[in-house]
């Protein structure tokens, strides 16, 4: 079996703190999100990481260190992407007809990718998580179960029929995935979820891996912070400069070259980045990137994207792009 993590999104919904990095190298604590993911994976299979030429060289040294093969589809920007499906056809074309594990490369879960596919018999597995409210489960494929067999898959439905959503993991025998190029010949849509309801419709037995505990889609500001909250469960300190009168409260991740300064305080569940400068300022849940300047503030439940100035203000539940400099007159 080869194991596929797919990394090719362009991370809109993100915008404008993926502009310029892809969703799966953002930090959760002191790993990328795809750590998370390889360290699950590592030892199922031969690992590949599918991705686009925009991002290629985001992912080169990472890929390299860990002993990655990418496989890159020749796309820029969003408007030439491929979807999903596109994507995994692009990479078996590359890689050969195999079963194949498939993992979408921004999805942080609890449960063991080995568990998983110990419960995988040779017929399409999904994993499946309970949401546990009907109008979040509008955002996702929401699964119908019989036991552990699928028997109805709605994606993003406007009436769901349960609050069971797929996860964007998948076992998918070499049978399926020959399937694949049929399914996009028809012209349909290019998304996991219409291809599982596509292969129901052809009769093909569908089964789910169901899990508790936590699951998260890192496709907004919120659910980000909540992963950080959830993985985060010991303080990482590099080099750092720290005033006397600074506080840090655990856990946090603060990076080497950072400055507190004055009387801050740094944490529960702050992710400082290399290079940053903190001087009277307060950031709990929140995420700073690299290089960015915090002076008489106070960062809560934001995410500040790089090289950002930010004086005499107080931000809460914010998203701010790079090289941003906001400040509030004395």
């Amino acid at each position: 079996m080869k194991v596929l993590i797919m990394a090719g999104g362009y991370a809109t919904r993100l915008w404008p703190i993926t502009k310029g990095k892809p969703k799966p190298l953002l930090p959760v604590g002191e790993k990328y999100i795809i750590d998370y993911i390889l360290e699950k994976a590592r030892d199922l299979g031969e690992v590949y990481v599918s991705t686009n030429k925009f991002f290629e060289g985001h992912f080169m040294d990472w890929a390299e260190r860990n002993g990655v093969e990418l496989i890159v589809e020749e796309t820029l920007r969003e408007e030439e992407k491929l979807g999903t499906i596109g994507a995994i056809s692009y990479a078996v074309s590359k890689l050969g007809l195999d079963d194949y594990l498939i993992v979408a490369g921004d999805n942080l879960f609890s449960f063991s990718l080995e568990e998983f596919l110990r419960r995988y018999e040779g017929k399409p597995l999904i994993a499946v998580y309970d949401v546990g409210d009907f109008e979040l489960a509008k955002r996702y494929g929401v699964v119908v179960l019989e036991g552990d067999r699928v028997v109805d898959f709605q994606e993003k439905p406007a009436r769901p029929r349960s609050t069971l959503i797929s996860t964007g993991v998948y076992a998918l025998p070499r049978e399926v995935i020959a399937m694949i190029d049929d399914y996009l010949r028809e012209g349909n849509r290019d998304s996991p979820g219409y291809f599982i309801e596509w292969l129901l419709e052809r009769g093909v037995e569908v089964y789910a891996y169901r899990f508790d505990d936590y699951w998260y889609d890192i496709g907004s500001a919120d659910s980000y912070l909540e992963a950080l909250k959830t993985l985060l469960k010991e303080s990482h300190i590099e080099e750092i400069q720290i005033s006397p009168y600074s506080k840090i409260i655990p856990p946090v991740v603060i990076k080497r070259g950072t400055k507190i300064l004055g009387r801050s305080i740094i944490g529960p569940y702050a992710y400082i980045g290399e290079n940053c400068t903190i001087e009277n300022s307060d950031v709990s849940d929140s995420i700073v990137f690299n290089g960015t300047v915090l002076k008489g503030a106070t960062i809560w439940r934001s995410i500040i994207d790089e090289k950002c100035e930010i004086r005499n203000l107080e931000l809460k539940k914010s998203l701010v792009g790079g090289h941003a400099k906001i400040q509030r007159g004395d």
